[in-house]
Formats: structure tokens, C-alpha cells, sequence
């Protein structure tokens, strides 16, 4: 890989290759279902990439990788010129928590914590020391939900809960975002709106995705 590709780019993968030991195959047989074969792709700042594939293509398993949720069986990742593949679990999970926002289809609001306290948490999780009151109350209010943000997750609708879940992927500014399926569970018209209030974020913060 050529190093001025890996410089210009927010994210390169090279040959990604993902495999998992098949479940009831006999010991000793190493039989392997293989989830990526020789992914490569590059996708560059400040932009809106998107994933394209049939059900159980292995979108979700490369998301994984690409985020420093999971390790590819062979092949490299770079993360703003920094190879995540090479880095200790304990650099990938400060990586996650200060640079790198999620956002999943099963939204995974924290139960007993409200709208508020989601967001916020996030906040002290990156090591934010000031404003984070301030700033949890700005993201909520940037996702229409300024009068809502003290009420508990089963307090609100679908729609409504994916909003919080994105405030939260934004509110630490992370320098890329990504979204697995954000709207997979929501009808029609609620997850168009989701989706055209996460390209307006996106685009306001600054954080590609």
C-alpha cells in the first residue's frame, strides 16, 4: 500500500480477510467459514461512504474490523494514518472511545440511564472534563429532542431513541462515525427522517461516516 494512500484517506483496508471456525466441524479439521476474502477499499475524508450487499455478505463483520471492534485474520487497517490492525487492545479501545462514534440498528440505549444521561456518559467515557452538561444538552436539542432528553429510553418511541443514539455518536466530536443499519427497525417515514437528520449532523459536526 502506497503510503501517500494510507495519508490522504480516513480509513484504507488492505486484503481483509475474516474467518470463523465452523460450529460443529470435526476437531481437528480446521473447516472455516470465511465472512471477507481480500476486501481492499479507501475512503476519504469528509465524506459519506456507503456499504452495499446482500444479507449476510459480511457488511456488519468488515464494520467491525474497520472500527477496531474486531481483529481481520489477516490484512491491515489504517484509521487516519495510523495502522489499527498493529495497535494493543488497550490503544484500540481508547481509539473507539475518544476518535470513533457508533451507531447500531438496535440502538443500545443504556436502560436505566434517560435520553440525557446516554449522552452524557459518553462524554466522560472519552475523558471529557468540562461541558459536558452543556454539550449533552446541545447534541439533544440539535436531534429535536430538547424537551425530551429527561425521559427514560422505554419512554420513547423507536424514532425517538435512535435520535438519542445518534446525539450520543456525535457528542464526543469523533473524527468518523459508523452506522450499522441505523434504520433497520423503524417504519418508512421515521427512518427517512432519521436518515436525512444523521446526513445534517454529519455534515454540521464535521465527522465523516
Amino acid at each position: 500500500m502506497e503510503k501517500s494512500q494510507i495519508q490522504e484517506n480516513m480509513i484504507v483496508a488492505e486484503n481483509i480477510v475474516r474467518s470463523f471456525p465452523v460450529p460443529g466441524s470435526v476437531p481437528g479439521s480446521r473447516e472455516e467459514f470465511m465472512a471477507l476474502k481480500g476486501i481492499s477499499l479507501e475512503v476519504p475524508a469528509r465524506s459519506l461512504a456507503i456499504l452495499r450487499g446482500r444479507s449476510g455478505s459480511g457488511k456488519t463483520t468488515l464494520l467491525n474490523i474497520l472500527s477496531a471492534l474486531d481483529r481481520p485474520t489477516q490484512g491491515r487497517v489504517w484509521l487516519q494514518g495510523q495502522e489499527i490492525t498493529a495497535m494493543s487492545e488497550g490503544a484500540r479501545d481508547q481509539l473507539r472511545r475518544r476518535k470513533i462514534g457508533f451507531i447500531f440498528q438496535s440502538v443500545s440505549l443504556i436502560p436505566l440511564m434517560s435520553a440525557y444521561e446516554n449522552v452524557e456518559f459518553v462524554l466522560r467515557m472519552a475523558g471529557m472534563k468540562q461541558g459536558r452538561r452543556e454539550r449533552a444538552e446541545e447534541c439533544l436539542k440539535l436531534v429535536g429532542l430538547g424537551n425530551r432528553m429527561h425521559h427514560m429510553p422505554q419512554e420513547m418511541s423507536g424514532g425517538e431513541q435512535q435520535r438519542v443514539a445518534i446525539a450520543r455518536a456525535v457528542a464526543h466530536r469523533p473524527d468518523i462515525i459508523f452506522a450499522d443499519e441505523p434504520t433497520g427497525e423503524l417504519d418508512s417515514a421515521t427512518a427517512l427522517s432519521v436518515v436525512e437528520l444523521f446526513r445534517e449532523l454529519v455534515e454540521k459536526e464535521g465527522s465523516p461516516s
